[in-house]
């Protein structure tokens, strides 16, 4: 009996810890994910600007879509050297009322590692800005475009990430 008495002790005690655990790990990772366009709120990159634009409807536009990279971080150019490295890539729903015509990256700056200096990467890091034509249909289009890139530091790459670009689109 008091065995029994012990191991469900154990056992509440640790259903306890791993409930705070996951509290605790869950109330971290919504802070993390807030606000994934801001660098301190766990995204490594961030939309700068604009948040908003007015195009004519019907026709081809350019904007000029701004980013900053978090310091000491660098992510891979949308053409990367290896095929095995993740581009950085801009996308705009298909069913958002504005097309994605056509969009120029600016090229990549060559890094090397410390651990392999011959190796040379092509990457982006401080501000970049990726330079679209947007073809807008009548209205006004809140639309939720994103940015997939794979951020690394000096000594590792994190996972694949995607953040939102969110833009109000007015088509006039």
């Amino acid at each position: 009996m008091n065995l029994c008495r012990g191991l469900a002790c154990a056992l509440v005690a640790s259903c306890a810890l791993t409930a705070l655990a996951q509290t605790s790990f869950s109330s971290k990772s919504s802070l993390i994910d807030s606000d994934s366009r801001s660098i301190t709120g766990g995204a490594h990159v961030q939309f700068l600007f604009p948040e908003q634009v007015t195009l004519p409807a019907g026709k081809a536009s350019a904007v000029s879509l701004h980013f900053k990279v978090a310091p000491n971080f660098h992510i891979n150019s949308h053409t990367p050297h290896d095929q095995f490295l993740i581009p950085t890539e801009l996308k705009i729903p298909a069913s958002s009322g504005v097309r994605l015509e056509k969009a120029s990256y600016p090229p990549g700056h060559a890094f090397s590692l410390p651990v392999d200096p011959t190796t040379k990467l092509s990457v982006y890091s401080g501000e970049f800005s990726i330079e679209t034509h947007l073809v807008a249909e009548r209205g006004n289009h809140l639309i939720q475009a994103t940015l997939r890139y794979q951020a690394c530091d000096n000594n590792a790459c994190m996972p694949p990430k995607t953040i939102n670009v969110p833009i109000d689109v007015i088509g006039k």
